[in-house]
């Protein structure tokens, strides 16, 4: 099965067009001020465009209020909602209700107790973001190029969907994928030559590395 890639973090159509020549199934695009990788809806909704129909356009937002999504959904025309802050289930409920649109819920994780933060949003989001937890002193909650231990999604139950961030790039994917069977990644920081600047050299690695960890994918699927 092929292995669903976000490319997130995109502000140019160089950087767009290619993630999704290369494959890419999900494009993230980040509003968020204090992030270099933040994009003005008028922007995003203009790349988006140029590529609606051929990748998922995801909005990523950090405890945005519903003006801020108003204008977001209103311009940028999203496939999914990404919320990537400390989003209660009561306001994800919210969220789905107004927009009518699904929801990825991003969850940090450091420890194996940070999972039991999962189940107050089973059946209520589409789909988890597990990301690591920043590291002391960043005001980013995600983009931040670190990992977390991957073996510690062991525990988890085989039937949460979910995306896998953190830390992602073309040398460590392969690891990532055999040791957690992820279906889905997102990375960010792992494809960019410096904060918010997309390499494409660095994205044309990444997929390759992807591809070939699924050529060695068992076919069930199951965990190496």
């Amino acid at each position: 099965m092929k292995t669903e890639v976000k490319i997130c973090g995109l502000k140019t159509t160089e950087a767009v067009e290619h993630a999704v020549a290369l494959g890419a199934s999900h494009t993230g695009f980040i509003f968020f001020p204090k992030s270099p990788r933040n994009i003005e809806p008028d922007d995003a909704g203009r790349l988006a465009e140029r590529i609606r129909g051929r990748a998922k356009i995801v909005a990523v937002t950090v405890d945005a209020d519903n003006d801020d999504l108003d204008e977001i959904v209103s311009v940028l025309r999203p496939d999914i909602l990404q919320l990537h802050g400390a989003e209660v289930p009561e306001r994800v409920l919210t969220v789905k209700a107004i927009y009518g649109l699904p929801v990825m819920k991003a969850l940090s994780i450091r420890e194996a107790s940070d999972l039991d933060r999962i189940d107050p949003y089973l059946g209520i989001v589409d789909r988890f973001l597990f990301d690591a937890k920043p590291p002391a002193g960043s005001e980013l909650p995600g983009g931040n190029g670190v990992s977390f231990d991957w073996r510690l999604l062991d525990a988890l139950d085989g039937s949460v969907d979910y995306m896998l961030s953190g830390g992602l790039n073309a040398e460590n994917i392969g690891e990532a994928l055999a040791l957690t069977g992820a279906r889905a990644v997102d990375t960010s920081s792992g494809v960019e030559s410096a904060p918010g600047v997309k390499d494409l050299k660095l994205m044309d690695a990444f997929f390759d590395a992807v591809r070939r960890a699924e050529a060695v994918r068992p076919r069930s699927g199951s965990k190496t």
